[in-house]
């Protein structure tokens, strides 16, 4: 799938690449929820193309609870870190993803 410089492409099934996202700032999400999870799954996500690249996950939390994630992952040549920007709790499987 191509991507669109300055706008997110269409949303997509979570990848392998977008659920190690999601655990690299598990950590993070996890204290900004107060909550621990033991289901912790990337089932959709959207991307976006700037100086690295932001992506929009939808996480399930277990039983019919999810949460939204917005992460940056910086260009390569700029060390390609990984960081958690935004995290939407109380989402459901039906949530639109955006922030």
């Amino acid at each position: 799938m191509d991507q669109v410089v300055g706008g997110y492409n269409p949303i997509t099934d979570a990848t392998k690449e977008t659920q190690d996202l999601c655990h690299q700032v598990k950590h993070q999400v996890e204290k900004k929820t107060g909550a621990n999870y033991v289901e912790y799954k990337a089932v959709k996500y959207k991307s976006q193309v700037v100086a690295g690249t932001n992506f929009l996950i939808k996480v399930h939390v277990g039983g019919a609870n999810y949460i939204h994630l917005e992460i940056f992952r910086a260009l390569p040549c700029n060390g390609g870190k990984v960081s958690l920007t935004n995290v939407k709790a109380r989402q459901t499987k039906d949530s639109p993803l955006e922030f």
